[in-house]
């Protein structure tokens, strides 16, 4: 293997990048700080933090949901066929009236 070509920086290169992100891994599964690119730290989570935002996250997802039912609701009033009777009936009713005036 020759020192001077470009296979060798490429491996220098890849066996850096492979250890970064095993490092990063082993940090990450033991609960420290990670690195940036940069030699900086990420901080760790603050877990009564974390656990504020999943419940409000749970809270969140309930209120979703009973605004989906509720929309489900209004959509099958706005479709159903008793809804466009009323509203021709009342048409009606308006044409009647404007042609007595």
């Amino acid at each position: 293997m020759s020192f001077a070509g470009p296979d060798f920086v490429l491996a220098i290169i890849a066996i850096s990048t492979i250890g970064w992100v095993v490092n990063n891994w082993i940090r990450a599964r033991h609960g420290y700080a990670l690195e940036d690119e940069w030699g900086g730290k990420t901080p760790r989570t603050d877990d009564k933090a974390m656990a504020a935002l999943r419940e409000e996250n749970t809270q969140l997802r309930q209120q979703l949901e009973a605004t989906h039912q509720r929309l489900a609701n209004v959509e099958a009033i706005v479709t159903d066929r008793g809804f466009d009777v009323a509203n021709q009936i009342e048409a009606l009713r308006r044409e009647g009236q404007r042609s007595e005036v």
